[in-house]
C-alpha cells in the first residue's frame, strides 16, 4: 500500500488556499510567543473559520470530518451509548459516541491528538476507538440532543463561559471535590484504578521522551497545571482533568512510598521507572498548597547523562587546563554556578576519567545523582547525624587518593576540604557564586584563612548551561552595523531559533556548557593571601587569559551553536 505524503498543518492550509504564506508567518510568531495550537491561533486571528481548521486537520490525519448538518453527528439508537459514555464525561471532554460494532467504537471529538483521553475512553468503554473530528460547537449541540437535557455544565460549555484551552481539561470545579471527605480505603481504591495508573505513567513516559529533567504537577482552584522542564525551561502541556487531582498525587505517593493521609507537611521520597533498556531514577517532593498538595518529580535519566569530559562544551584550551589540573596529586578544585548549571555532571565527567584500579576515590553528595561503578559513593543522612563534616573527616581514615563534596557549605566542610588538600589528597566541590574569581572571596568569607586557602587552591570552574539551537531549523541573520560594533564579533552573521517538529517546535534541542576556568598561578595565590577585592583578582585573572563567561559564550554565539539572546541570559550581557 503507497502512503500518501503527510502535510504540516500551514502547509495543507496555504495548499488548499486558505490562507497565505504571510498569515501562517503571523500565526507561528504568536504561537512562539504565546503557545497554543496552531490551528486554533489561525482561527482567532480570523484568517480561517472553525470549520475550515477542523476539515484541515482532519485531513492532515486522514480522520473523517463530520458535520451537524449532513445528520452524520447522530448516535445510533439501541446501542445503549449513553450508559457506556455518560453525558458528564461527554460534556467535560467534548465528545460524542456516535456508534459501536463489536468492540469498536466510534466517537466524534474536537481533538483526536488527545491520547490521553484516547486510552481513558479505551479504558472506560473496553473498545477501541475509533475517532472522527468535528467542530466544538457541533459536537455541544449534538450532545444537547442526543442527552435531551440541559445540565448547568452544558449551559456554561454553550454560554462560552468554561476554560476551553484544552478538550479535555475541567469545565466546571467538581463539588464534591473535598478531600476530607475522601476516606483513606477510597483514595487507595481511586489511586489504583487503571485509568489513574495509565495516565501517571503517560505523564512520566512522555516527559521522558520529552527530554525533561523535572514534571511539575500543580493544583489550582478549578484546574490543574502540568508543566515539563525541558532544557532548563517550563512549558505548559495539557493538563489532566480537575476531577483526577487527588488520585494522581495518591497514585505518585503510593509509587513514592509516602504518606497518602498526610496532606499538610511537605514529604520527599523516590521510585525507579524502567524504560525500553534503561533507567530512570524519579525523585518526589511533594508540598502543601491552598488548593492541594504540588507535587514536582525529578527525572534523573542516566542513559541521557554524557559523563565524557570532551563532550560537555569545554572548548579545547578549557579542556586542556581541566585535564592539567585534575591530574594532580593533592590540591582543591571547585565548580561554581548557580542551581541547575551543570556542576554536579562536570564533576562526575572528571571522575570518570580519574578513576582507576590503583586510586581509592570517595564521595559525599546530597543527594547521590548518579550511580559511579568503581567509586564509594556516599548519601548525606544529617537526620541521624551524617553531614559532610562528619563523612569528611571518617573519609580520611578510609585511605583515600581523591574526595568528592557535593557542596561546601559551611565553615567546618570548608576547613576539612582545605587541610586534606594540604595534606596530598586531591579534592573536589562546588560552591554557589557568580563566576570564578569570586569563588576565593566567598571561601574567605566563610571563614577560611587566606594563607590556608593558596597554597591549596588549584583551579575555579564557573559554569552556566545555555540551549542549543536546533540545527534543523535554526536561521541565520545579518546584525546591524551598531549591533556588530558593540559586540565585536567576528561574524556578521548569527543565528536565532525558529521552531520545528525535531525540537518540539521550540526552536532548542540540548544545552551545552558555557564556563570560565580559573587556574590559581603565583600571582593569583599572592593576592589571595593579600586578600585582594574581586575586581583586582578578575583584572589579573584575565590579564593570565581566562576567557571570561561572556567571552564563551560569545564564541558559541560565532560558532552558530546558540543564541545571542540565549548568550545574554545566561551571562547578563556583559564580561
Amino acid at each position: 500500500m503507497t502512503k500518501e505524503k503527510y502535510f504540516k498543518l500551514g502547509e495543507l492550509l496555504i495548499k488548499d488556499g486558505l490562507i497565505n504564506a504571510v498569515q501562517l508567518e503571523k500565526a507561528v510568531a504568536v504561537q512562539r510567543r504565546e503557545g497554543g495550537r496552531l490551528g486554533e491561533i489561525l482561527v482567532k486571528l480570523g484568517f480561517i473559520k472553525e470549520e475550515q481548521m477542523v476539515a484541515a486537520i482532519g485531513k492532515q490525519l486522514n480522520i473523517p470530518y463530520f458535520t451537524l448538518g449532513t445528520g452524520m453527528l447522530k448516535p445510533a439508537v439501541d446501542q445503549d451509548l449513553e450508559r457506556l459514555i455518560p453525558e458528564e464525561f461527554a460534556i467535560k471532554n467534548l465528545i460524542l459516541p456516535l456508534s459501536r460494532t463489536l468492540k469498536s467504537l466510534t466517537i466524534a471529538m474536537y481533538d483526536p491528538l488527545d491520547i490521553i483521553l484516547i486510552d481513558n475512553l479505551k479504558r472506560l468503554t473496553g473498545c477501541d476507538i475509533n475517532p472522527v473530528i468535528a467542530t466544538r460547537a457541533d459536537i455541544m449541540k449534538a450532545i444537547e440532543e442526543f442527552y435531551g437535557s440541559r445540565s448547568s455544565m452544558l449551559k456554561e460549555a454553550v454560554a462560552g463561559t468554561y476554560d476551553s484551552s484544552h478538550p479535555s481539561g475541567e469545565i466546571a470545579e467538581e463539588p464534591s471535590e473535598i478531600e476530607e471527605e475522601l476516606s483513606l480505603d477510597k483514595l487507595i481504591a481511586r489511586a489504583e484504578e487503571a485509568p489513574v495508573v495509565k495516565l501517571v505513567d503517560l505523564i512520566i513516559r512522555q516527559a521522558i521522551d520529552e527530554r525533561a529533567s523535572d514534571i511539575h504537577i500543580e493544583p489550582f482552584k478549578d484546574k490543574m497545571n502540568l508543566r515539563y522542564r525541558i532544557d532548563g525551561k517550563l512549558y505548559e502541556v495539557p493538563p489532566p482533568a480537575k476531577h483526577l487531582q487527588l488520585a494522581i498525587i495518591s497514585r505518585i505517593k503510593i509509587l513514592a512510598e509516602l504518606d497518602i493521609a498526610e496532606k499538610r507537611l511537605p514529604q520527599d521520597g523516590a521510585f525507579i521507572v524502567r524504560v525500553e533498556d534503561r533507567t530512570v531514577d524519579i525523585r518526589v517532593s511533594v508540598i502543601p498548597t491552598i488548593y492541594g498538595e504540588k507535587v514536582v518529580l525529578r527525572l534523573l535519566d542516566k542513559g541521557r547523562v554524557v559523563l565524557d569530559l570532551g563532550q560537555l562544551g569545554f572548548d579545547s584550551k578549557q579542556l586542556e587546563q581541566i585535564r592539567k589540573i585534575v591530574a594532580a596529586p593533592y590540591g582543591l578544585v571547585l565548580l561554581t554556578g548557580p542551581t541547575g548549571s551543570g556542576k554536579t555532571t562536570t564533576l562526575y565527567a572528571i571522575l570518570s576519567e580519574l578513576k582507576s584500579p590503583t586510586k581509592n576515590i570517595l564521595t559525599i553528595e546530597d543527594p547521590v545523582e548518579v550511580k559511579l561503578d568503581g567509586i564509594n559513593q556516599v548519601q548525606v543522612k544529617p537526620e541521624i547525624g551524617l553531614t559532610f563534616a562528619t563523612a569528611l573527616r571518617s573519609f580520611l581514615r578510609q585511605d583515600p587518593d581523591i574526595m568528592l563534596v557535593g557542596e561546601v557549605r559551611d565553615l567546618e566542610t570548608a576547613q576539612i576540604c582545605i587541610r586534606s588538600a594540604l595534606t596530598g589528597h586531591l579534592v573536589l566541590s562546588t560552591l554557589h557564586t557568580n563566576d570564578a574569581p569570586s569563588a576565593t572571596t566567598r571561601i574567605v568569607d566563610i571563614g577560611i584563612e587566606p594563607y590556608m586557602l593558596a597554597p591549596s587552591l588549584l583551579m575555579v570552574v564557573a559554569q552556566r548551561l545555555a540551549r542549543v539551537l536546533c540545527p534543523d531549523c535554526k536561521e541565520a541573520y545579518e546584525l546591524s552595523p551598531e549591533e556588530q560594533k558593540n559586540l565585536k564579533l567576528k561574524t556578521d552573521l548569527v543565528y536565532r531559533p525558529r521552531g520545528c517538529p525535531k525540537c518540539n517546535n521550540i526552536g532548542y534541542k540540548g544545552r551545552t556548557c558555557i564556563a570560565e576556568v580559573l587556574v590559581i598561578n603565583e600571582e593569583l595565590r599572592e593576592l589571595i593571601t593579600h586578600r585582594a577585592s574581586y575586581q583586582k583578582m578578575k583584572e589579573v585573572a584575565k590579564a593570565n587569559g581566562m576567557q571570561t563567561l561572556y567571552e564563551s559564550a560569545m564564541k558559541k554565539v560565532e560558532a552558530g551553536i546558540i543564541s545571542l539572546e540565549e548568550a545574554f541570559s545566561i551571562t547578563l550581557g556583559g564580561d
